[in-house]
């Protein structure tokens, strides 16, 4: 397999790593409580658990 002769710069391996970068997570509002939360997540309104606007579970998981 072929292998650079020699070392490469820092500055090429920077070149290389601009378009890296960090996005934000979308938020949305949901339509039966009115929450926001991030999108394709459940999420935990009044002691309920809410995915795609549906209860999935009456108890609310414990926080860590």
């Amino acid at each position: 397999m072929p292998n650079p002769k020699r070392r490469h710069s820092q500055q090429r391996s920077a070149k290389r790593r601009t378009h890296y970068k960090a996005t934000s997570a979308t938020l949305t509002t949901d339509s039966t409580t009115g929450e926001i939360h991030v999108r394709h997540r459940a999420h935990v309104s009044e002691g309920k658990l809410f995915y795609k606007g549906k209860v999935v579970s009456e108890k609310a998981p414990a926080k860590a």
